[in-house]
């Protein structure tokens, strides 16, 4: 039990000063009644298991990976959002623009705020979406601009040229036959499979429209592509995490991300940098959750901030703003506007990971 308050003090301290954290004081500030060398011993234990790590031998402890993991899952104390920011997310979420693509983004520039970090989000995987959408419109001789929206405000366009002449009445056959056959479906549904089955289906006008039915299903390949961007970069600096000069870095981490979201993408993950399973960037933590839309995974956001952040603060504002991006994707958005906001989750469900 006693090795249990060190190793949280010890913890809570380092995220606190920055500094490593001595026997003396665990002695003066939180045991008062168990001297310095009986802490040391047991500091000097805890750094046997793995949790802690003497960067000099004269200095302190500092926690290791393996000692956040235990005590984000065991020893940490969730902080209730703020009402401050509780009202922000009311206002700049529940009763902003909810046009998907801007309610994303403004969730994105609000989590940076409210967190100190660069805020990630990682949008465009839109195999859950539904296509709600589809149009031909004639652009020049044998031009046509094949338009797609789907459920997730996403609209994508793609120029498509045909090897002869369509008349309006075949252009309107397609068009009319692709919105019977996959409009109210989901993007994921438009297999190679499904495309064969289409192009038999088009029947005689086959040949000349094939094009056009193999540019919907690019735009469908090119919507489950993720795409990540950052926000607030410059507090990776702040916060020590990349030097000026190793700033381009960054740039490298966005595909890196994609593998990592990809690889958990049911709940609210961590992952520290520097090991197998992070961010190349040393001393950082990611920390991504999913928003979704009707049950399927739209994207993920999250953070990545130093190693030594205030994890207690940061989770509980990743979940309440995927949360709420959530329901106002999922929910009927008008009517919803005048829900409170529901960002607290049960303890417990957090995967930290090496």
């Amino acid at each position: 039990m006693r090795r249990l308050v060190i190793l949280k003090s010890v913890i809570e301290l380092y995220i606190e000063r920055g500094e490593p954290v001595g026997s003396r004081v665990i002695a003066d500030e939180v045991l008062r009644d168990v001297s310095s060398a009986t802490i040391r011993n047991d500091m000097a234990a805890l750094e046997q298991m793995g949790y802690l790590h003497q960067p000099h031998t004269s200095a302190g402890r500092i926690p290791t990976s393996r000692g956040y993991r235990f005590y984000i899952n065991q020893l940490m104390r969730r902080e209730p959002l703020s009402e401050e920011n509780r009202r922000r997310i009311e206002g700049e979420l529940v009763m902003g623009d909810l046009n998907p693509q801007e309610l994303v983004r403004s969730a994105s520039e609000l989590l940076a705020d409210m967190t100190d970090c660069a805020s990630i989000s990682a949008a465009g995987r839109m195999n859950e979406a539904i296509i709600t959408k589809v149009d031909v419109i004639p652009i020049g001789r044998r031009l046509y601009a094949l338009l797609m929206g789907t459920s997730s405000g996403s609209a994508e366009t793609r120029v498509v040229r045909l090897e002869i002449d369509v008349t309006p009445e075949q252009r309107a056959f397609f068009v009319r036959f692709i919105r019977e056959n996959i409009v109210g479906t989901r993007i994921e549904s438009l297999s190679n499979e499904k495309i064969v089955e289409l192009g038999l289906g088009l029947g005689s006008y086959n040949v000349g429209l094939v094009p056009l039915l193999y540019g919907v299903y690019a735009i469908t390949r090119a919507l489950q592509q993720e795409q990540v961007s950052i926000y607030n970069e410059s507090s990776i600096l702040r916060h020590g995490i990349l030097k000026p000069e190793d700033f381009a870095l960054l740039l490298d981490q966005k595909q890196r991300i994609i593998e990592l979201v990809e690889s958990d993408p049911t709940g609210l993950t961590i992952r520290f940098g520097g090991s197998r399973g992070g961010l190349s960037l040393e001393n950082s933590s990611l920390i991504i959750s999913p928003f979704r839309q009707a049950g399927g995974i739209l994207g993920y956001f999250g953070i990545i901030g130093p190693r030594r952040m205030d994890y207690g603060r940061v989770i509980p504002a990743v979940e309440a703003v995927a949360d709420t991006v959530t329901r106002l994707l999922t929910d009927g958005l008008e009517e919803d506007r005048s829900k409170p906001v529901r960002p607290e989750r049960k303890a417990g469900g957090i995967v930290v990971k090496l």
